[in-house]
């Protein structure tokens, strides 16, 4: 159900660790991008999946099998 949803390299890092409890400043910070690249990835990612909040954007992700348990 997630051939609609398209993720880039960066978006899947940016979740990735997003789900692992990581700050923007510490994907900033990992992935040599500027806090508002990191933003800009965390907004792409709540829209494409519909999502209100990291939170709810974690639990879509889940749901829409873009993250996995054994990730």
């Amino acid at each position: 159900s997630n051939s609609k949803i398209f993720l880039t390299t960066r978006e899947r890092e940016v979740l990735n660790m997003l789900s692992q409890g990581s700050s923007s400043r510490d994907i900033s910070a990992q992935l040599y991008i500027s806090s508002n690249t990191v933003e800009y990835h965390r907004k792409q990612l709540l829209r494409k999946t519909a999502s209100r909040n990291v939170a709810h954007l974690i639990s879509n992700a889940y749901k829409l099998r873009l993250l996995r348990v054994d990730d």
